[in-house]
């Protein structure tokens, strides 16, 4: 389920905010799973956080781009 960069660069800014709320809500959950001995998937944990930095990455070469 995890992302290519590609997959992020045809999103909008609204659609890539949308995206990195929606993957810091999943990454919570997974957190309170792993402390709960719950979590199903430890490669998810792994897989959310690069989704995230690849989210920002685009977000700080769209706002460099802009001069913002």
């Amino acid at each position: 389920m995890a992302k290519n960069k590609s997959d992020f660069v045809g999103q909008t800014d609204d659609q890539l905010g949308e995206s990195l709320g929606q993957l810091k809500r999943e990454q919570f959950n997974l957190r309170f799973q792993a402390a709960t001995n719950q979590l199903e998937k430890p490669s998810r944990v792994r897989e959310v956080r690069k989704d995230i930095a690849r989210i920002k990455t685009q977000q700080a070469q769209r706002n460099a781009a802009t001069g913002k």
